[in-house]
């Protein structure tokens, strides 16, 4: 039986509503679930997320690249969150049971593949990194596509060097994480950054409210707002709601109106079952069982 397979590609642009239309109009087709597409004007980035069989799954990001290329360059692309790469990530999440050897196998043919058809330089990470320093996405992302423009790169698939356009692309097999942004009603985005830091620094200090919680602060100009950005990497043990709930009460705390969270991509079922403070859409819970 063939593998289900969830993928959250992340894209560099997020203010071409042509490009946008075209992504919906190539996932919209059999074999394919939707469960999450939209783009962000401020942070000119494009959250996808969709399942499917592996080889459907691989067709439809291999289409969705061609379409997107084109149009990227990353030389004149402004926007408040860090990338590398036109397709910055491509995370892959197992839905089922996995035989990991084939599975890690199938993501590195995807890699290789892309690199080969765009000459562009593939990254593996997270389950799928081979011990590689570069490998690590922070690491990478340091200085983000200007700084990879003048290093020797060791990439995993590619070029040892980054696309003059494209950047270079990180994918590989992660576990679930649950990515959500916490909108304020501030433009200035001091509250935002210095809440940002304290949850990184409770993180390393080892409060269980924060374990693997990677927080930013950033200005959202068309907005007139702010916002930190989250991703919750170990939500089996860090629920959503206390994080959610503490940031409320700094912002009190500073004379801040909170707009509200929201969900960015998808969250499992059994997460769903015990978050009551992150709003969600039926089609971003992801079916586990």
């Amino acid at each position: 039986m063939t593998l289900r397979v969830l993928t959250v590609p992340n894209w560099s642009f997020g203010r071409d509503t042509r490009l946008l239309r075209l992504f919906e109009e190539r996932l919209n087709e059999p074999g394919l679930t939707v469960h999450y597409l939209q783009s962000d004007v401020d942070h000119n980035r494009t959250v996808s997320a969709f399942s499917g069989e592996q080889e459907v799954i691989k067709s439809a990001l291999l289409d969705l690249c061609a379409l997107a290329f084109p149009s990227i360059d990353l030389n004149r692309h402004v926007g408040v969150h860090p990338r590398i790469g036109a397709l910055d990530v491509c995370p892959f999440v197992p839905l089922g049971r996995v035989k990991p050897k084939e599975f890690k196998a199938w993501i590195e043919d995807f890699g290789a593949e892309i690199a080969e058809k765009f000459d562009l330089p593939v990254f593996l990470y997270e389950k799928s990194e081979r011990g590689r320093h570069e490998a690590d996405l922070p690491a990478l992302r340091k200085g983000g596509f200007g700084a990879l423009l003048e290093r020797e790169l060791h990439p995993d698939f590619g070029p040892p060097e980054a696309h003059r356009r494209l950047g270079a692309t990180v994918t590989g097999w992660r576990d679930p994480l649950i990515a959500m942004n916490i909108d304020l009603a501030e433009p200035d985005p001091s509250t935002a950054r210095a809440l940002a830091k304290t949850i990184r620094q409770e993180r390393r200090e080892g409060d269980p409210r924060f374990l693997g919680v990677r927080a930013l602060g950033l200005p959202l100009p068309s907005r007139q707002q702010s916002q930190i950005s989250m991703n919750v990497t170990l939500p089996d043990i860090t629920p959503v709601d206390p994080i959610i709930e503490w940031v409320y009460e700094q912002c009190v705390a500073r004379g801040v109106r909170v707009i509200g969270p929201e969900l960015v991509g998808v969250l499992r079922d059994v997460d769903a079952e015990n978050t009551t403070r992150l709003p969600f859409r039926p089609e971003q819970v992801v079916a586990t069982r």
